[in-house]
C-alpha cells in the first residue's frame, strides 16, 4: 500500500499534498523552479481575497498572466473563459464584413442585408468553431500534461468525487491559515472553463486579422456576371499565408504558455515539465493549421 507523503507550508504551518510546489492555502512557495526567474512564469504569493473583475482578468491575461490565473484558480467558476470564446465570435464577425467590404455592391440596402447576414454567418461559425477547436486543443493539451505531471490524476485526487479527494477540515488546519476552509480545494476543478482563458491571445490576433482582411485582398465587382473565377483572386490571395503564419506562431508559442499557466495553477506542479508538454502539442498544431490554409488546398 503506497503512502501519501505531505509537505507542510513553514509558514501557515498547513500540510499540502507531496509534489506541492505552492502552498494550496497560503500560496508560499514550497519548491522554487529557475524558470520562475522570468517573470511570467513567477508564482504569486500575496494574500487573495475575491476575485477580480472579468475585464481586469482579461487584461491580466495579456499584461500579467501568471496572476491572472492565479486569481481565477482561487474562484474557478468565476473565470471569463466562456466569455472569451464569445468575444472571439463577435470578431470574427467583424472579420466577415471586412471580407465582404471588397466586394463592390452599388445597392446599399443590398449591402447592409449583406454585413447584417455575414455578420451573423461568421459570428455562428466562430462560436461553433472556437468551441470545438478550444475543447479539441484543450484535450491535447490535457493528454500532454499527463505525460508530464499526471495532471488528470491530481485533478481526480484534489477535485474528484471519490474517497481519494484531499478534504480539510476547519479544525485539521493551522490558526494563521489564509484560506479558510481550503478554497483551493472545496470547489469543483472547472478545468475547461478556467482553461479557455489560454485562448485570450486571440481577441487581440483576429483583431489584427480583421484589419488585415481589410486592407490586404484584392477588390472584385459583383455588377458583373457571376463566373467560376470571381473569387480565384481571394482563394489565392498570398495574404491567407500572413493570416495563417500569424495564427501558426500564437498556436505554437503565446497560447502553449498560457496553457502551462492554467494547468500549472490547477495542479499545482511543475512548471518546465508542464511548459515542455505544451510546447509539443502547441507546434504540431501550428504546423497542421498552417499547412491546411487555402493555398496549399486543391
Amino acid at each position: 500500500m503506497s503512502v501519501q507523503s505531505f509537505n507542510r507550508c513553514p509558514r501557515c504551518g498547513n500540510e499540502n499534498r507531496g509534489g506541492s510546489y505552492a502552498c494550496s492555502f497560503c500560496g508560499k512557495r514550497l519548491r522554487i523552479e529557475r524558470i520562475e526567474k522570468i517573470s511570467i512564469f513567477k508564482r504569486i504569493e500575496i494574500e487573495w481575497s475575491t476575485p477580480a473583475p472579468w475585464y481586469l482578468k482579461i487584461i491580466w491575461l495579456f499584461i500579467r498572466p501568471n496572476k491572472a490565473f492565479w486569481d481565477i484558480n482561487h474562484k474557478r467558476n468565476k473565470a471569463p473563459g466562456h466569455l472569451i470564446i464569445l468575444f472571439n465570435a463577435l470578431i470574427y464577425g467583424l472579420m466577415g464584413v471586412a471580407y465582404l467590404s471588397h466586394f463592390i455592391i452599388p445597392d446599399q440596402f443590398l449591402l447592409f442585408l449583406y454585413n447584417l447576414s455575414v455578420f451573423t454567418a461568421f459570428f455562428l461559425m466562430g462560436l461553433i468553431f472556437n468551441y470545438i477547436f478550444g475543447t479539441l486543443l484543450i484535450w491535447f493539451f490535457i493528454k500532454g500534461a499527463n505525460s508530464a505531471v499526471g495532471f488528470s490524476e491530481i485533478l481526480e485526487a484534489r477535485f474528484g468525487g471519490d474517497a481519494q479527494k484531499e478534504t480539510y477540515r476547519e479544525a485539521e488546519m493551522s490558526p494563521f491559515s489564509i484560506y479558510k476552509g481550503g478554497t483551493l480545494h472545496q470547489q469543483k476543478a472547472n478545468k475547461y472553463k478556467m482553461m479557455y482563458c489560454a485562448f485570450t491571445p486571440f481577441l487581440l490576433i483576429n483583431l489584427i486579422e480583421a484589419l488585415i482582411i481589410f486592407v490586404g485582398f484584392p477588390t472584385v465587382s459583383l455588377e458583373a456576371p457571376l463566373v467560376p473565377t470571381l473569387f480565384t483572386s481571394m482563394f489565392n490571395s498570398p495574404t491567407w499565408a500572413i493570416l495563417h503564419a500569424i495564427d501558426a506562431l500564437t498556436i505554437a508559442i503565446w497560447i502553449p504558455i498560457l496553457m502551462t499557466l492554467a494547468i500549472r495553477e490547477l495542479s499545482n506542479s511543475s512548471t518546465v515539465r508542464v511548459l515542455l508538454a505544451s510546447f509539443g502539442i502547441g507546434i504540431l498544431t501550428a504546423i497542421i493549421v498552417f499547412f491546411l490554409r487555402p493555398s496549399f488546398l486543391p
